[in-house]
């Protein structure tokens, strides 16, 4: 480009950023409220005593394995299909400041080194805050405990999404939890990363070794694997997360493990052995026949739960029977290439297992598939619904949440911020106008520059379309000393009047350079 153009354009860009005002916390009233469903071990949970005193128990740093051993670990009560604490002065809640999103924004916000790695939905509240949401108008959040079945107390939490949805709509993400609740309430439903399937190889690591969030020497500062696998055994939400069994699979997932076994003369021989879902509850159950935790000097056998397997399979039923309504949408979000366990194999041919009750203390092997890491894809896209769209976004189970590809597809099917109608959310590519154009041609030994170019300026105020379009226009002119080129440059401003909230301006240019 000429250079007088250059300065131009450069001139006017300037100009226009005094044009723009402090910018203000944009809110647009007519978006419908969203409420934000984390999934499993996404809210902030403390501890309430007697006294009323609370305590953050999830999640932690300092003491953090102390507290959830003496006041989350719980024991299930069948009678009401609940998992209560074994602290009986110690009641579990969910904070519900901020409208319910302080309990999914940042999970430990006394953090300040390493911060980001305990943010759930941080990041996307952030965002959509600038697409025109507002906290307590049209964003909120539904924490919950997550120790808890997926149709746990039904009623009471109806009634708190039925208060919070005042406009009657929501879009949410999060797991198979608003299946069972929104049915009645939401207009969009979001899936995002949701086990529709469950996570095979993920939950038969966890019943049989536990999971932890961090790895190494960090475990001393945080939850161990132990404490949080005698957690998980007696907690509703993680058996419905087992392979479903009614599910056709393309590759069933597997518990397998090398077995030492005699024949009728006593040989020994060692061999494979493989179990589908529906036939592994035994092999837990043998696994897990002498777990026992040590609460208040009293040890509390806590075996594979088959109470707790009851109600996750009849949980299930529900789950595949419920229906969402005609008039509401559902996409959904799924996230891909990453190793994801779907079958887990334990002792080799030469280190076989001799008694299943070693499972716990051996190192699984996994065999993976494509997922985020937890959840397959195969499960993931699974939702047997109606979808408007499904969408594979590579990325991590939890990563995936932060991620701005995610945010690009939200914001389309919210309908929110300056959302582009061109944007294809499936494909995820966007078809610009044309907002910069330049030609250049020769002309009797002249080089002719003709250059358009427009913005449009997001600013607040009432509309004034009636005011005429101001026209300003300027010449240059230059001629370089001793090298014998001449150039002139001419060019015209026009910014329309307001409307709509926007106000469009227009530079037209053209240059013309001869040398002698």
């Amino acid at each position: 480009m000429a250079m007088l153009l250059e300065d131009i354009v450069e001139s006017v860009e300037l100009w226009l950023s005094f044009l723009k005002k402090k910018p203000q916390p944009y809110v647009d009233p007519d978006l419908d409220p969203v409420l934000l469903v984390p999934g499993i071990a996404g809210s902030i949970l403390k501890a309430v005593d007697d006294e009323g005193k609370e305590e953050r128990i999830w999640v932690r740093i300092l003491s953090a394995d102390y507290k959830f051993r003496t006041k989350l670990w719980s024991v299930f009560d069948p009678s009401t299909g609940k998992t209560v604490s074994l602290d009986p002065k110690t009641k579990i809640a969910v904070p519900e400041d901020r409208y319910g999103l302080h309990a999914i924004d940042i999970l430990d916000p006394d953090m300040v080194i390493g911060r980001d790695c305990v943010y759930y939905f941080h990041d996307m509240i952030v965002e959509m805050l600038k697409w025109g949401f507002q906290e307590g108008k049209t964003l909120f959040g539904f924490g919950y405990d997550f120790r808890q079945s997926n149709r746990a107390d039904q009623s009471d939490i109806l009634e708190k999404g039925r208060k919070l949805l005042t406009k009657g709509g929501s879009k949410n993400g999060g797991g198979n939890l608003p299946l069972l609740i929104f049915e009645k309430y939401v207009k969009n439903w979001i899936a995002i990363a949701a086990p529709f399937q469950g996570a095979p190889g993920y939950i038969t690591s966890t019943f049989l070794n536990g999971i932890s969030f961090v790895e190494g020497w960090e475990q001393n500062f945080f939850i161990s694997k132990w404490s949080m696998h005698q957690l998980l055994i007696e907690c509703p939400s993680i058996y419905e997360l087992m392979a479903s069994r009614d599910f056709h699979w393309d590759h069933t997932p597997l518990l397998e493990f090398w077995r030492q076994n005699c024949d009728s003369d006593g040989n020994s021989y060692v061999m494979l052995e493989s179990y589908p879902p529906e036939e592994s509850v035994p092999i837990f159950m043998e696994a897990l026949s002498s777990n026992t935790v040590n609460y208040d000097g009293v040890d509390i056998p806590l075996p594979f739960n088959l109470e707790i397997l009851k109600w996750a399979n009849e949980t299930r039923k529900v789950l595949s029977s419920a229906k969402v309504p005609p008039q509401v949408k559902f996409y959904n979000i799924y996230a891909t290439n990453l190793e994801t366990p779907h079958s887990v194999c334990y002792g080799t041919e030469r280190a076989p297992v001799t008694d299943l009750q070693q499972l716990p203390f051996l190192q699984g092997r996994y065999v993976c598939v494509d997922g985020d890491g937890t959840v397959p894809v195969e499960s993931a896209k699974a939702d047997g619904l109606n979808a408007e769209a499904r969408v594979g976004v590579p990325g991590e189970h939890r990563g995936i949440l932060c991620d701005r590809h995610v945010f690009r597809i939200l914001q389309h099917w919210l309908n929110a911020g300056d959302p582009d109608p061109f944007y294809n959310p499936v494909n995820d590519y966007v078809i610009l106008p044309t907002l910069f154009e330049i030609e250049k041609h020769q002309e009797k030994g002249l080089q002719v520059t003709s250059l358009k170019e427009e913005w449009e300026i997001i600013v607040d105020g009432q509309d004034d379309e009636e005011t005429k379009p101001l026209v300003s226009s300027i010449c240059v002119s230059n001629e370089a000393d001793g090298q014998h080129m001449q150039e002139e440059a001419c060019a015209t401003v026009i910014v329309h009047p307001q409307s709509e909230g926007r106000q469009h301006v227009e530079l037209n240019a053209v240059s013309v350079t001869a040398s002698a």
